[in-house]
């Protein structure tokens, strides 16, 4: 599928959802229980999803050290940008963002940063499928078996890192041209390279996560009569979506998608779910329009230069 191709299967997703919503719904209708929202708690939200992106930032900062050493900020606006582009381009076409933005205000090697933002996707996946067992099991199976199961998919990460990957791609690398061990060698350094580089930014994905799903799980909550186990599903299900091969402009329809088959098992009305569905969407754009704006005038040149000499050192 071409560029083009996708882009107009992106906007064609966003119309559809448009129609849609206008006549299963209609549109005045479903925005109309933004007025009855609280001032109050509308601020909690937006403040805990922004905390939420700062977690993700202080991973970015942490994992990378020394490299980003005294430019948190740039971490930040790393973040955000990031964020922001992956949440409105189609196709997980802002996914390009990362290693271009980390390459400018970090200088940081082509591979090693496509090597650790693949690390950092196999953990979220892992913290979404872990709040997800607990939610499920919580609400259907037995709480033992539920503790039983969460503890032996927590320690799956640890299993695979007690592999050695990094170890192992250096040993496959010797046996390899020169022009393809380093490139190896560049991704190699993008895993983590020590158990407290591995705990740390488990950590942070973990805390990241959680935060972010709560507030999401609320929204939903705030829109809909859900128990808090269809709640917290509903929220991993939209955003689940984004590792579709097919994903709209904004996520529009993929990411309703998502969140409505999430709720489903639980009973829950196509309509209603819909409703709140989009009204989560809409939610979380805004967020990454905020964090957009507030990402513009954060520095970044005291990273940019730590950087460098980092490089020259």
């Amino acid at each position: 599928m071409t560029a083009r191709s996708r882009l107009w299967l992106g906007l064609l997703l966003l119309v559809s959802v448009l129609v849609g919503v206008q006549w299963m719904i209609g549109w005045p209708r479903l925005l109309a229980p933004w007025r009855t929202i609280s001032p109050a708690a509308l601020t909690l939200a937006t403040l805990l999803t922004l905390g939420s992106y700062a977690g993700r930032s202080a991973r970015l900062y942490d994992y990378f050290l020394p490299a980003t050493r005294g430019g948190f900020a740039g971490c930040l606006k790393l973040t955000l940008l990031h964020n922001l582009l992956n949440n409105l381009l189609p196709m997980r076409t802002g996914e390009a963002s990362f290693p271009v933005l980390m390459a400018r205000y970090f200088a940081m090697p082509l591979a090693r940063s496509l090597a650790a933002l693949l690390w950092f996707r196999l953990m979220d996946l892992h913290a979404l499928a872990l709040v997800a067992l607990i939610a499920v099991g919580g609400h259907w199976l037995d709480g033992a078996l539920v503790g039983a199961l969460a503890v032996a998919w927590l320690a799956l990460p640890w299993a695979l890192f007690q592999m050695r990957p990094a170890s192992a791609l250096a040993d496959f690398g010797r046996r390899l041209p020169s022009r393809w061990r380093d490139r190896l060698a560049g991704a190699r350094d993008g895993l983590p390279q020590t158990p407290a580089a591995f705990w740390r930014a488990w950590f942070w994905t973990l805390l990241n996560w959680l935060v972010k799903l709560a507030v999401f799980a609320w929204i939903l909550q705030l829109f809909a009569p859900l128990p808090a186990a269809a709640a917290w599903m509903g929220a991993i299900g939209g955003d689940l979506t984004s590792v579709l091969p097919v994903h709209g402009v904004a996520g529009a329809g993929t990411y309703e998608a998502g969140v409505v088959a999430a709720l489903a098992p639980f009973g829950v009305p196509a309509t209603e779910g819909l409703a709140a569905a989009v009204n989560l969407h809409l939610f979380m754009l805004g967020l990454s329009l905020v964090g957009g704006a507030l990402a513009l005038p954060i520095g970044h040149r005291i990273a940019s230069s730590t950087a460098r000499a980092n490089d020259l050192g």
